[in-house]
């Protein structure tokens, strides 16, 4: 009966540190002038962004059509699924219009970072000293 007792209570103690360690919410950025919603996205997790301190549009995307939208809408991480050190997917950067590899980590309860690589060079989210710190917003 006690080794039942301990198998059960193990089990609750994995399964709610899982759940402390998924990303998801509402963060905002170290700058203070993005705030990006992270959700389940079937296996996965992806990030929105739910709001921006000035109305900004997409200006430096790629695809010329989609220059004139809102960033409020745009998905800025998609296909986050857990790695060895955090997670792994990719990052829409819209300070330049790349998308690149990236890495989520989640560095205690209130902060996470994003980093990623473009053409071989550890890059930020936000181009920012080569993580961007975000902290969840109620």
């Amino acid at each position: 009966m006690w080794r039942a007792l301990l198998s059960a209570i193990a089990l609750t103690m994995l399964c709610a540190m899982a759940l402390a360690a998924e990303p998801t919410g509402t963060w905002l950025s170290q700058s203070g002038e993005t705030k990006v919603r992270i959700a389940p996205c079937g296996s996965e997790f992806c990030g929105t962004i739910v709001w921006v301190k000035s109305d900004a549009n997409d200006v430096n995307n790629p695809d010329p059509s989609l220059r004139g939208r809102s960033l409020v809408g745009i998905r800025m991480i998609f296909g986050m699924k857990p790695s060895s050190d955090g997670y792994s997917g990719k990052l829409y950067n819209f300070a330049d219009g790349t998308t690149y590899p990236g890495k989520l980590k989640i560095v205690g309860s209130h902060r996470l970072e994003l980093s990623g690589c473009v053409r071989g060079v550890l890059q930020a989210a936000d181009l920012d000293a080569g993580r961007v710190k975000l902290r969840p917003r109620a």
